[in-house]
């Protein structure tokens, strides 16, 4: 198979379509070949998701931070007060 290092791979759709469910199961059907990038969200943590595993839940005020000290590839609002973005 070839390498696929250095690639990035975006998945991105609304909210409830499955993009975990894709995720999980791109991960497994290439085990070792993908990593997981956990992004950071403000929203209320579910009850089957882990914090740093899924994501980095923190708060408002964490956030903001992070966005002044340009610590995000990429960030967005995606509701009022509920922040999701990439670390670098």
């Amino acid at each position: 198979m070839p390498s696929h290092q250095n690639k990035l791979i975006i998945i991105a759709a609304p909210s409830g379509a499955g993009k975990t469910s894709v995720t999980r199961h791109l991960l497994k059907a290439l085990s070792g070949e993908l990593a997981f990038s956990v992004s950071c969200a403000t929203r209320q943590r579910r009850n089957n998701e882990k914090d740093k595993v899924d994501y980095y839940f923190i708060t408002v005020e964490e956030f903001k931070t992070k966005i002044a000290q340009e610590e995000f590839v990429e960030w967005e609002m995606v509701y009022e007060g509920k922040y999701y973005g990439t670390l670098k």
